[in-house]
């Protein structure tokens, strides 16, 4: 890694935790694009997973009294579903599919609530997210778009969802990082990773990004959060779309 490529790499990463501080989302696919272009795929996968694991968490522990325990607890028995059935069927799509199906996903939020209603507190939906997040994000890298349509109409209020999303999705970083990181080791060794100090920076660079996005939210009433929020997955659907058809 060169000291361009990291320097951009560690302020994406304030940039991207300062976003995912305030919406619980879209930081960690913007940091993921960037890790994209500048690093080896597995690595870009094992660093984005590191990173975004400790931004989460500590967002999830600035906002632990908000936290949904109980969703978070169905969550997981979708996502430990989700990851058994990667090994079972050892697939990995292509990205233009990856980038597709994050997309449609996406555009989900505007269809009409007769016609479909995905509600994270809703029996068996908190399961099923866990189950196509965990599957996504493990393949992808990145699965905020689908995590968050199961948020966006939910009677949650705005710091109950950043504190909810922020704890399922260590557990999926936790998962990604083992699913990438012990075929890069058997081949590479640790020499496949990014030097110490690299991490050193990084590390309090998301946590205080974090911190400065969760001010903003404090400021945020929950109707112009969750407006927002839904023309923010709208945008990522449009730019995932665009990507699956090489567009950008």
């Amino acid at each position: 890694m060169s000291s361009v490529s990291a320097l951009v790499i560690l302020v994406t990463v304030l940039v991207s935790a300062f976003i995912s501080g305030i919406f619980g989302m879209a930081g960690g696919l913007i940091l993921m694009g960037v890790l994209a272009a500048l690093l080896p795929v597995a690595t870009a996968m094992i660093v984005h997973g590191a990173v975004q694991m400790v931004s989460n968490g500590y967002r999830a522990f600035l906002w632990r009294k908000y936290i949904n325990w109980s969703v978070f607890g169905r969550y997981a028995i979708g996502a430990v579903a989700g990851f058994i059935a990667l090994l079972a069927l050892a697939w990995r799509p292509e990205a233009r599919a990856v980038y597709l199906f994050l997309g449609l996903t996406a555009l989900l939020v505007w269809l009409p609530a007769r016609w479909i209603r995905l509600d994270i507190l809703k029996r068996g939906q908190a399961e099923l997210a866990g189950f196509g997040v965990q599957a996504l994000n493990t393949l992808g890298g990145v699965a905020g778009p689908l995590l968050d349509i199961f948020f966006v109409t939910t009677d949650m209020d705005r710091r109950a969802i950043v504190a909810t999303k922020s704890v399922t999705q260590v557990l999926a970083h936790l998962v990604k990082i083992v699913f990438w990181g012990v075929p890069v080791i058997a081949a590479a060794g640790g020499g496949a990773f990014p030097p110490v100090w690299f991490f050193v920076l990084a590390v309090p660079l998301s946590m205080l990004g974090t911190t400065l996005g969760g001010k903003l939210l404090e400021r945020m009433s929950d109707v112009d959060f969750k407006r927002t929020m839904k023309w923010l997955v709208t945008a990522i659907g449009a730019v995932m779309l665009l990507k699956a058809a090489e567009w950008l």
